[in-house]
């Protein structure tokens, strides 16, 4: 069973940094990704990662956020550095065992949930 958690939200000021967590999946997990949503919006990717190490990031986060993961602990992390008050959103981070993986910015190609994590940045 894919209990997933997230943590490691926050506020923050513009300009500064926040590392969010996601733990609760196995060794088999194949695709991980994290997405963010504000209210009235559809989710969107920001960064996916898979098994091999392969990442994928949306272009509004490139050069900002990092995806990483620890297999060691389970643990997918998302770095962001140089945060804007338009990154403010509920950070949910997501994984399935497909092989191989769908588009890893995609929703629909995840089946595992986190409950999400508010990341917010002030100006």
């Amino acid at each position: 069973q894919v209990q997933l958690v997230e943590s490691g939200g926050g506020s923050v000021q513009a300009g500064g940094s926040l590392r969010v967590s996601c733990a609760g999946y196995t060794w088999s997990v194949t695709c991980m990704g994290w997405f963010r949503q504000v209210p009235g919006k559809e989710r969107e990717g920001v960064a996916g990662i898979d098994s091999y190490g392969r990442t994928k990031y949306a272009d509004s986060v490139k050069g900002r956020f990092t995806i990483s993961q620890d297999n060691a602990k389970n643990t997918v992390y998302l770095q962001m550095n140089n945060l804007k008050p338009e990154d403010t959103a509920m950070y949910y981070c997501a994984v399935d065992f497909t092989i191989p993986c769908g588009w890893l910015l995609l929703p629909r190609e995840y089946n595992y949930w986190g409950q999400g994590t508010q990341v917010t940045v002030s100006s």
